[in-house]
Order: structure tokens, then C-alpha cells, then sequence
């Protein structure tokens, strides 16, 4: 069994160390108060068996709790008044110097908890590290300075979770839909340097990516940007290939015909989409951002953005390669297709893709296809994001999420008159541990709504601090988003203020672990429909105190599916610390995410779909849904009938199936989750290998593919799940 010190590092558990420290707290009492060796023993023996029964590493400050409680147990209160006083004593002493043990125990990669913080982050490497440190001293300054004390109280009792705080010292926004059309149509800046219209589809790729980069390091969220936006530029290049073939022709004297000077033309014009959409998409996996990761980028893929047929048949070719390509994967260091992580692909399904027999139904196949091998795309339904997403004209829109699932609300610009979603962004998230304020009520309904409106009030105050930390920022902070069209043109030295109102922006209440809330107060999952009305209840109270705050500030508040991928196993922890282990509620290290149905939940794809689409609908600022699948390869008929269901039933939604490689014996299937020495390791099935550095294993987490492994609660969290098809 491992021990998580309070730097991060792990180290193996030591039973002496617990029965050395209640002997030094033993021997301070007066003698009448003291315990015997047996009792001391026997403390010691209990606390290892609690441990043990976590099924995870426990931290320091858990164990110490144990021994606190234990030796109360035995009637001690002398002893463990003592105990308590030193480690308040040391508390103290830690007080001053936290920060810099953080910082070296990352520089030494011996802290855990930074090693699995971000499945997409290699922690080894410098780049990584140095944001890691510089998070660290932003974390600090938050914490001291920034905000108010009982917001950081509540953050570190994981009563709600500040999200980004490792950023919140900077002026820096979360995540957004790059205006891209703006910036390619218009011509941009980047670096000081004048970037006019390209002159064909390849230089639009690659201008493109060099925005991807350049907006990544200027936020701490995702990015989205569509391929329609990329679309205009394959007529470009046409109408030049065609001059170019047809000079080439003049000048050998050859008169082919239109029809193979046309087919000429295409062949030609396919092999440079096939190139441009490589530059995406190696350009994108190779990047490192100045946060020491690749850009978490979202490419959009819907045909009903072209704006005429020629558009939608060119847009459709970019497409199908992005596909293709995908579905081949990218190369490891050995040289074997893996799956990478991103860009994260979203396809949306439409009249004109959905069913055999319409104009698309081939790329709606492909996209089926990738899907079973790659784990990508993820499908939007256009049906029912017009149907519930309506802006003031009462007009209905289909739009890709920012990153993974932070999703706009509908916007119509004063001015224009018009809709508008490319440009816009999000503030920040605030997230709201649901099950603390069950457990808290102690399954009192009264008590329960009581403190739900005070832990709202406190997400209400810490999401006014992340907005007022926006407001006043100048533009020339982050030209490339602020005044060259990412996300406005603004002036030198002009503030965003103006974006952060009126719905131009959002701020999401993020929310986490509705089923354990519901189960606590009821009895029963969420998904029993005794209990599923209270649940309902639970997602219109947080929606309702968005519109109260929204008219109360001009600013649009949104409540967010929130996917905490570390956070999961933090809040987990931290209820335990709390409530002790409660069956069914606090007895993992990981509780659900935002609303969906447990991980270890017997349901079927099509009813969890169809569950599950009345909560995303009351989180409009974002959600996502999944349903777990085994190895679909064999079985696209099964996957065309999901993406169908998808269609026909929820707004966004994706299949989680594996993507492993073995680097040791070559084995390409699932690499397995084991137990060793009470941690949970990835082990190759085939030969047996555990070195995490010699294997590739991809999996959904939080809406998107994780790469760089996971700590121990989300571990645990994947392992759990079964399968839904």
C-alpha cells in the first residue's frame, strides 16, 4: 500500500510511523491518561485496516484523521488533544514553505498528484514542469491575496471546486469558438506579424494551426474552430490548379478535353486537402503550448454551416479526409497507428447524412467507422439543437461546443440583429460538490434546500471574482484573441469589459456528483423514477439561481455538466474526510460526473441516451453524454444505430471504446486495470508489462481522450464502468 505525502509524492506505507507518532503523543499525557502499548497497537492495526479498505493511496492528513478518531475511541482524550495540538504545531511550521516543496517535488517528479493531473500532460518533460511551478506560485498568490478566505476554506474542503486557480492570477479567460473565418477572410497578427488572406487551401491549414497555437497559450481552456471556415479556400486553390494544368497543357500543345483536364484538376486539388488536413493534424499533435501541452483543440464538422452547394460539396471533402486520416491514427515512437488524443473531432448528424440514401449517408459510415477504431468524432444532433436551442428571434441553432463540452447560449447581436457564436467565449467555471450538501444535511429535505441556497450564494460570490479579475483587462494582453479576431478587434489599450456582458460571454455554475446527492436523500439512483423528480428539482434550483444572478448582473450564467477528470478523485477524498465512508455514496475514490448515470449502473445504451437527455437540456452551458462500448470494428451496424438514436433524442453525445497499444509484445487490444500492493496499474494482458512509458492506453474521461494516464479515483472510476451495448 502507497501513502500520498502532503507534496504530492508517494511513498509505501509504514506502520511504525503511525505507532511512533501516538507513542510521542502517549508520552506527553500524564501518566494516569496514558494508553498501553496494546492499546497503541491495536490504533495502529485499525488504522491500517481502514486504510487498506479504501482500495487507493490514502493521504497523510487522512491517516492522521484516523489516529485522531481511534484514539478517542479508546476514551484518550488527553493523548489525542496532544496529538492534535502537534499537528496543528506542524500545520504551522508547513505554512510558510508549502509552495516551494510543491515546486521541488515536481521538479523531482516525485509528486503523484501532479504526475496524473491532466491526462493530456507529460509531466516529465520541462516545458510542463515550468507550468506546473509557475501554477504553483499562481495557486499561492490565490489563495493569500486574490480571493476571500471562506472561498478558499471551502475550495480546500472540496465543498466546491475554483476551477483554473493554478491561472486565476493572470488576466486569462477559459475557453472559446475561434473566430477563424474572421481571421483568414480579414487577414490577422501574430508575433508582430501581418498574416493576409491565403491564397490557397494548404497556407489556410497551415495559418491555421499557427492560430490554434497562438490562442492555446493565450488561455487556460479548449478551443473550437469549424472546417466550413477552412471550405472556401478549396475553390481557391481549384481556380489556381486549374491555371497552373492548363498552362501546363498550353505549353506541351495537348487539348484533353474539359472532362480530364476537370479530373486532373480534382486529383490534384485531393492531394492538397489531404496535405492541408495533415498540417492540422500533426501540427496540432507535435505542438507544445506555453502550458506544456498539445492545444485542446475541437474541429467541428458540420456540412449545414456551407453556405451554397459548391461550399457544402468542398467542405464535405475536407471532411472525409479529416476522417481518413483519423481513422489511420498517428505513429508511436516504435513506429506502430496509435490513437491520439487531438484534435478532437465533432461530427454533426442532419437531414442531409443521417439516413442511407441521403447526399452524405458515406461520411456519416466513415465517421462510424473512425469512431470504432479512434474513439472520434463525437456526434451533435442537429435536430434537437434546433429544436432546443432558441435565441430571442425564436430561432433554433446548431453550434459546436468550446473544447470538450463548455457550450455558448444563444446570442443575437444588438447591432446586426443577427446570431452570433464564433468570437464568443467563457469566463470562467465554479463547481458545486453535490453530494457535500446532502451528506451535510444529513438526509434532511429542509436542512438540504437550507444549505443548497448558502453553497449557491458562495459559487454565486467565487464566480463574481473570476469575472471581476477579467474585467479591466486591456486587449494588449493577448492581441491574438483581444485584437486581431480570435475573439474581437479591439483597440490597443481598449478593455474586453464590453465582451463580458449582455450574454457575449458566459460563467458557468458547474455541478458534480448528482447521482450520490439524489441516492443519499432518496434511497435510490436518480435513473428510479420515485427518485428521478428530485433530481429535477435539484437541476431547476441551480438553473433558476443562474437567471436570478443573470438579471442581477447582465451577465449570463449558465450551468455547466461540469467533467472533472481530477477533481473527481479531490472531491472524493475530501467527502470522505468529512462523512467517513457512507455505502453507496462515499465509498470510492471518485464520485460521478455532473449528472450522468453511475459508472457501475446495468442500463442499455438507448435507455441511458434517452435518461440522460432531459438533464443535458438543463445544463446549457454544456454537457455531454456516453454510452460504454466493447470492440465496435465488427459491428458498425450497431454504431450507426446509436449515432441514429443520438440523432433522434439528445444534443451531444459520444461511444467509449478502447485504443491501447502495447509497445513491449505489440498487442493492440485493451490493456487491463490491476490491483498491486493496493494501487491500481495498467497491465498488458498479453506479456504482462506495467512500465506506463512503454504502452499507449487512450480513454474517454471528461468528453475527451486522455493520454498521459490518470490519477488513482479516476483509475478506479475506469475500471468500474460497464458496458452499455
Amino acid at each position: 500500500m502507497q501513502v500520498i505525502k502532503r507534496n504530492g509524492a508517494e511513498v509505501p506505507f509504514d506502520i511504525t510511523k503511525i505507532t511512533e507518532a501516538i507513542r510521542k503523543a502517549n508520552e506527553s499525557a500524564e501518566e494516569h491518561a496514558r494508553m498501553t502499548p496494546a492499546q497503541i497497537l491495536r490504533i495502529a492495526e485499525r488504522v491500517t485496516l481502514s486504510c487498506d479498505k479504501m482500495g487507493r493511496a490514502p493521504s497523510v492528513e487522512e491517516i492522521q484523521d484516523l489516529v485522531e478518531r481511534r484514539i478517542m475511541e479508546q476514551g484518550a482524550y488527553e493523548v489525542a488533544k496532544n496529538y492534535i495540538t502537534y499537528r496543528y504545531t506542524r500545520a504551522l511550521a508547513r505554512e510558510s514553505n508549502t509552495t516551494d516543496e510543491k515546486i521541488l517535488s515536481l521538479i523531482e517528479r516525485c509528486n503523484e498528484e501532479a504526475l496524473q493531473e491532466n491526462s493530456n500532460k507529460n509531466p516529465i518533460v520541462n516545458s510542463t514542469q515550468r507550468d506546473y511551478m509557475a501554477g504553483e506560485v499562481s495557486r499561492d498568490l490565490t489563495e493569500r491575496v486574490l480571493l476571500p478566505e471562506d472561498i478558499v476554506k471551502a475550495h480546500r474542503e472540496g465543498i466546491i471546486h475554483f476551477h483554473d486557480m493554478d491561472y486565476y492570477a493572470q488576466h486569462m479567460h477559459n475557453c472559446d469558438l475561434v473566430n477563424l473565418e474572421d481571421m483568414l477572410q480579414n487577414g490577422t497578427v501574430i508575433t508582430g506579424t501581418l498574416i493576409e488572406r491565403p491564397h490557397s487551401f494548404s497556407t489556410a491549414c497551415n495559418i491555421a494551426t499557427q492560430i490554434i497555437a497562438q490562442v492555446a497559450s493565450n488561455q487556460y481552456g479548449g478551443q473550437s474552430i469549424s472546417l466550413t471556415h477552412l471550405a472556401p479556400f478549396v475553390d481557391v486553390s481549384r481556380q489556381k490548379i486549374r491555371k497552373e494544368v492548363e498552362a501546363e497543357l498550353a505549353e506541351i500543345g495537348a487539348n484533353p478535353g474539359e472532362e480530364k483536364v476537370s479530373h486532373i484538376v480534382e486529383n490534384r486539388l485531393r492531394g492538397e486537402i489531404r496535405r492541408g488536413v495533415q498540417t492540422i493534424q500533426y501540427q496540432v499533435v507535435t505542438l507544445l503550448t506555453t502550458n506544456g501541452q498539445a492545444p485542446f483543440i475541437t474541429v467541428f464538422m458540420y456540412l449545414g454551416e456551407a453556405r451554397n452547394e459548391r461550399e457544402k460539396a468542398d467542405l464535405a471533402l475536407i471532411i472525409e479526409e479529416t476522417l481518413e486520416q483519423r481513422y489511420q491514427g498517428v505513429k508511436n515512437e516504435s513506429g506502430a497507428w496509435v490513437t491520439p488524443a487531438f484534435p478532437k473531432l465533432i461530427y454533426v448528424l442532419e437531414e442531409d447524412n443521417v439516413d442511407e440514401g441521403t447526399p452524405y449517408w458515406y461520411l456519416t459510415q466513415l465517421a462510424a467507422k473512425c469512431t470504432a477504431r479512434r474513439m472520434v468524432p463525437d456526434y451533435i444532433s442537429e435536430k434537437k439543437m434546433l429544436e432546443l436551442k432558441i435565441d430571442k428571434n425564436g430561432e433554433g441553432h446548431c453550434y459546436t461546443c468550446m473544447g470538450c463540452r463548455s457550450f455558448l447560449t444563444p446570442y443575437v447581436d444588438p447591432v446586426t440583429n443577427q446570431p452570433k457564436y464564433y468570437g464568443r467565449f467563457n469566463q470562467g467555471v465554479v463547481t458545486l460538490n453535490l453530494p457535500d450538501i446532502a451528506l451535510s444535511s444529513g438526509g434532511d429535505r429542509g436542512k438540504f434546500w437550507e444549505i443548497f441556497d448558502e453553497r449557491l450564494e458562495l459559487c454565486h460570490r467565487a464566480l463574481m471574482c473570476r469575472h471581476n479579475r477579467l474585467k479591466g483587462t486591456v486587449s494588449d494582453v493577448a492581441p491574438i484573441l483581444w485584437q486581431y479576431g480570435a475573439l474581437a478587434r479591439l483597440k490597443k489599450g481598449e478593455t474586453i469589459d464590453k465582451l463580458l456582458y449582455g450574454g457575449y460571454s458566459t460563467i458557468s455554475l458547474g455541478y458534480a456528483g448528482l447521482y450520490e446527492c439524489v441516492k443519499y436523500m432518496t434511497g435510490r439512483s436518480h435513473t428510479d423514477p420515485e427518485a428521478t423528480p428530485f433530481a429535477l428539482e435539484v437541476m431547476e434550483k441551480m438553473n433558476a439561481a443562474c437567471r436570478g444572478w443573470k438579471a442581477q448582473h447582465n451577465i449570463d450564467f449558465s450551468l455547466y455538466g461540469t467533467p472533472i477528470e481530477s477533481t473527481t478523485y479531490r472531491f472524493a477524498k475530501c467527502l470522505q474526510r468529512r462523512f467517513g465512508i457512507v455505502e453507496g455514496i462515499t465509498d470510492k475514490g471518485y464520485i460521478t460526473n455532473s449528472y450522468h448515470v453511475h459508472v457501475t449502473e446495468e442500463i442499455d445504451a438507448f435507455t441511458k441516451l434517452a435518461f440522460e437527455a432531459q438533464f443535458q437540456h438543463l445544463s446549457p452551458g454544456g454537457a455531454i453524454s456516453y454510452v460504454e462500448v466493447p470492440d465496435m470494428q465488427d459491428n458498425l451496424e450497431a454504431v450507426l444505430a446509436v449515432m441514429r438514436f443520438i440523432y433522434d433524442h439528445i444534443i451531444y453525445a459520444e461511444l467509449n471504446t478502447k485504443s491501447d497499444y502495447c509497445q513491449v509484445c505489440g498487442w493492440d487490444g485493451e490493456i487491463e486495470i490491476a490491483e498491486e500492493d493496493g494501487k491500481l496499474i495498467w497491465r498488458c494482458p498479453r506479456c504482462g508489462n506495467t512500465d506506463q512509458r512503454k504502452m499507449n492506453v487512450a480513454r474517454r474521461t471528461c468528453g475527451y481522450i486522455g493520454t498521459q494516464y490518470w490519477n488513482q479515483g479516476r483509475t478506479q472510476e475506469i475500471r468500474d464502468r460497464v458496458l452499455h451495448l
